[in-house]
């Protein structure tokens, strides 16, 4: 179920609006994100959405998860089996739920995989 609430003003503010482990798994996937390459981090659809060439990947607080989610994700489950697909695109996210914690080196590999693939295949949202 998503949480009616107005869109954080900043990437910033998105992680200071969560709290307890919610924040802890937002701050520690942001945090592997942001140290592995050279992405446009917005809100967008009321969430965080990193961009390079077109939509790469995201990170969506919710109530009973944190989904990190990546447009071509169905690309990557070689090298990450827990991402499961869905939605439009090629999409694909990983759920993190209460007592789960981060791999950053993992989390890593996934958005430069993801940085590639948009270089490779451009805008993963304006393909036919």
């Amino acid at each position: 179920m998503m949480r009616k609430e107005k869109p954080a003003e900043s990437p910033k503010a998105y992680v200071a609006a969560q709290s307890g482990w919610h924040r802890e798994i937002v701050e520690a996937l942001r945090a592997a994100v942001l140290a592995t390459g050279d992405l446009d981090e917005r809100i967008k659809w009321g969430h965080l959405v990193y961009f390079s060439n077109g939509p790469a990947l995201l990170i969506r607080a919710e109530d009973k998860r944190v989904l990190f989610g990546f447009w071509r994700g169905q690309r990557l489950r070689g090298s990450e089996p827990r991402l499961k697909p869905g939605g439009k695109y090629e999409m694909a996210t990983m759920t993190f739920v209460e007592g789960d914690s981060v791999d950053a080196e993992s989390a890593s590999l996934l958005v430069r995989e993801a940085i590639r693939l948009n270089a490779e295949f451009g805008d993963p949202t304006k393909l036919a």
